[in-house]
Order: C-alpha cells, then structure tokens, then sequence
C-alpha cells in the first residue's frame, strides 16, 4: 500500500498583489493603475480601500496581470473584458447603493 498523503510545501506563499483602478465613468476611455504593489504595500492598499468604502473584488489572475502595467496608464486591451465585468458589478453595487438599497454586494 503507498501513502499518498502530501508532503507539507516548503515554498513560501506568494506575497499577495492589490492593484486599484480609476475610471472615470462620465468621461468614458479606459480605466487606468493608480496603485499597485504586493506584500505590505498591496496590504496598506487593501486597508486603504476597506476604510474608504472601496468595494474589492479578489480576483488574482487579473491582479497579477494589471500589476505589470506602469502607474497612470490605461488597463492593456487583454484586460477590458474582466475588468468591465468588476467594474459593472461595481456601478450596480453604487448605484443600489445611492438609491437606498444599501443591500449586500
């Protein structure tokens, strides 16, 4: 009989990545980077964001993608269908919330 129970890693966990965008919805184009690092500064992002309201959206696939990008430029054209999507959940969250709903998003 072979145990197959795992070897417990001794690779450290990657250091987690945070990224914030802006868009300006009236003004329309693409969204750009206004934040991004990994580690502590992607921690002090996070708190950032949660103590100003912010709605997150964890998503490390797309994080690890736009962290690539240069701080003010706008999100690469590989990006836009993921991110329309978090940005869509986001209006609706808004817009639910501004309207009263302030349900759970």
């Amino acid at each position: 009989m072979t145990d197959r129970r795992s070897a417990p890693s001794t690779t450290p966990p990657a250091p987690a990545i945070a990224v914030a965008l802006h868009h300006d919805r009236a003004a329309g184009g693409a969204p750009t980077i206004v934040a991004s690092g990994r580690g502590a500064v992607a921690e002090r992002i996070l708190e950032i964001a949660f103590a100003s309201g912010v709605k997150v959206r964890e998503d490390a696939d797309l994080a690890a993608l736009l962290e690539t990008v240069e701080l003010g430029a706008a999100i690469p054209l590989e990006a836009f269908a993921a991110v329309a999507e978090v940005l869509a959940y986001l209006y609706q969250a808004n817009d639910a919330m501004a309207a009263g709903g302030g349900g759970r998003t």
